[in-house]
């Protein structure tokens, strides 16, 4: 079914609770798929009971089927390093796998500020930078690191530029007005610029965001059967 208003195309399949929505909206020229979701409906994966990277999203439906649950939502969680490790802060119910990251470096990773995304234990999301971080007192349930940092406090990061020509496919994350997770990527055959991105989560409500990734970026919303993807360290789902 698809209802349509205030320019934005929303997609369901059904009407079954647990569906995801999924929305199309046009910014700054490209189209991008949305999903916006409860903080609460939000974890983060990385490795199986055998210690080793899931690696693909139906690795990780194939795993999750064996403990008769399903998943109405796939995205890759960020930045890894050779090995399918995460490079920074990776928090998984409560249990941090990977210590926060604070080097320096080459790449969009270490384009300072970065920063983490996070759900606390008492449900709340939230986007700060990294450095930030270390003064948090608060216990997480869920966290992922990466960088840079898009939105903080409303303001685009220092280094993003109007009308930059270095556009391509892109996903993030960030927190909107009423505390949900925002999920956003460009759309097939689309590609943005930084400071039009985080110009799309202003748009959405948001005034924290965080970059997930580039080139290699998936999503999959209530899928029907098995999802071939790239291979990814950690992966956000919603587990049904």
């Amino acid at each position: 079914m698809m209802m349509k208003g205030l320019g934005v195309l929303i997609l369901s399949v059904g009407s079954l609770a647990a569906e995801v929505k999924e929305e199309r909206v046009e910014h700054a020229g490209a189209v991008f798929r949305v999903v916006r979701l409860e903080p609460a409906r939000v974890a983060v994966v990385w490795r199986g009971d055998d210690g080793k990277p899931y690696e693909t999203f139906d690795r990780v439906q194939s795993a999750l089927a064996d403990q008769g649950k399903t998943l109405s939502f796939l995205m890759n969680a960020g930045i890894f390093e050779p090995g399918l490790v995460p490079s920074g802060l990776h928090v998984e119910e409560t249990k941090e796998l990977r210590p926060l990251n604070l080097r320096e470096g080459k790449g969009n990773f270490f384009l300072k500020p970065n920063g983490v995304f996070a759900v606390t234990v008492d449900g709340e999301a939230r986007v700060w930078s990294a450095v930030e971080h270390q003064t948090r007192s608060v216990a997480l349930r869920v966290a992922v690191q990466s960088g840079p940092i898009l939105l903080r406090k409303g303001q685009r990061h220092r280094a993003f530029r109007d009308g930059s020509r270095s556009v391509k496919h892109r996903n993030g994350v960030g927190v909107d007005g009423k505390g949900r997770v925002v999920f956003a990527m460009t759309d097939k055959r689309q590609e943005v610029n930084f400071w039009d991105f985080a110009g799309l989560f202003l748009s959405l409500g948001c005034k924290d965001a965080l970059f997930l990734d580039g080139d290699i970026s998936q999503m999959a919303v209530n899928p029907q059967q098995a999802v071939k993807s790239n291979r990814f360290a950690a992966m956000f789902v919603v587990v049904e």
